[in-house]
């Protein structure tokens, strides 16, 4: 790159104008970058919380629905209707964030069944809910993920790629518009002895 570039003043003006735009946005990146990293810790403790929560509340289910004789499947009972999500913006990207798992409203004859498969479908629900939240942190995880890819590679591009390229075509300009100058002074004090020789003569 510092081959193709002019040897001028005017070259030289344009390439420390990029080498200060660079620099002052190389640290926006960089924050940037931390700040997704942060979030990305936040949302997998918070992702790790609610999988424990889930788990503990699963574990206790299996226990009460043990205490119940009939082999009853709960789940023909329950009719997810859609997730509710708002959205959030972190460090400039928008991320959905779980609000409510909505369910149908499913017809059942409550004489028909016992009394427990009312709290049973009441427990499934919360459940379904934790799963649903859970994927929603998943969808956070994945965004966030990726735009921390794509910071991570401006940050690394302007790092180890742009800002020393740049400083190598500034110095590589500088030396050549130096030697320019050392040669005009040479070149100017050889007339000047030319000159002051002839005038001897």
């Amino acid at each position: 790159m510092a081959q193709k570039a002019k040897l001028t003043k005017n070259e030289l003006k344009k390439q420390k104008d990029a080498l200060k735009r660079f620099e002052r946005y190389l640290p926006t990146l960089q924050l940037k970058k931390q700040q997704l990293q942060i979030v990305m810790r936040r949302i997998e403790q918070k992702r790790q919380m609610r999988l424990a929560e889930r788990d503990a509340f699963r574990r206790n289910l299996q226990e009460w629905i043990a205490v119940f004789g009939e082999p009853i499947d709960l789940a023909e009972f329950i009719r997810i209707d859609r997730i509710e999500t708002s959205t959030a913006n972190i460090a400039g990207i928008d991320i959905p964030v779980f609000e409510e798992l909505a369910f149908v409203d499913v017809e059942y004859d409550l004489f028909a069944l016992p009394l427990w498969v009312d709290q049973g479908i009441a427990a499934l629900k919360h459940m379904l809910r934790y799963d649903a939240e859970i994927s929603v942190l998943e969808q956070q995880y994945q965004l966030i993920s990726e735009e921390l890819r794509t910071t991570t590679q401006r940050v690394n591009l302007f790092e180890k790629v742009k800002i020393p390229e740049v400083k190598e075509i500034i110095r590589v300009i500088q030396i050549y518009l130096g030697d320019q100058q050392t040669a005009a002074v040479v070149r100017g004090k050889m007339a000047k002895a030319k000159s002051a020789m002839g005038g001897q003569a």
